[in-house]
């Protein structure tokens, strides 16, 4: 005897799948995109402490100068 198919069910559950691969792959998504937005602003802030290193490393020079005069 041939049984009754429920259609919706495997409509529902293929839905629900669905859904649940979306997540997964934006929450991947931004995983990436996080990763990268924090390693630009390391490299920012490396290139800023570089550059701030360098004024204070003049601005000794200059003031170990002033007192040798």
């Amino acid at each position: 005897m041939p049984r009754h198919y429920d259609d919706s069910q495997q409509h529902t559950s293929a839905k629900t799948r669905r859904q649940q691969e979306d997540q997964r792959r934006m929450a991947f998504r931004r995983a990436i995109e996080t990763r990268f937005e924090d390693r630009r602003l390391s490299l920012e802030f490396d290139d800023y402490l570089e550059a701030t290193e360098g004024h204070w490393r003049l601005a000794s020079l200059s003031e170990g100068a002033r007192q040798s005069v």
